[in-house]
């Protein structure tokens, strides 16, 4: 008796077809996560007015070229009073 290997795939690309970004995986897993994560950044990216975009845009690429900056950053945050502290 032959068995037949279990299908599957080496990758797959996602490709949106409002902006056209593309995202290539290699798990389904992965794949889902690129799909919703996409899905995410366009609904969060469609909220904001072009000055909050461009405001992002900035900060987000001053973080993500210094991983070390965003920790700090972060740590700082969380030691800063709030509101709800009634501070």
């Amino acid at each position: 008796m032959n068995t037949i290997p279990g299908c599957g795939w080496d990758q797959a690309t996602f490709r949106c077809g409002r902006c056209g970004a593309q995202h290539t995986t290699t798990t389904e897993d992965d794949y889902l996560k690129a799909v919703s994560n996409h899905r995410d950044a366009h609904a969060v990216w469609d909220g904001l007015n072009p000055i909050e975009r461009d405001g992002l845009a900035s900060i987000l690429r001053t973080i993500l070229a210094a991983p070390d900056l965003a920790a700090e950053l972060l740590a700082l945050a969380d030691q800063q009073p709030t509101e709800r502290d009634g501070r």
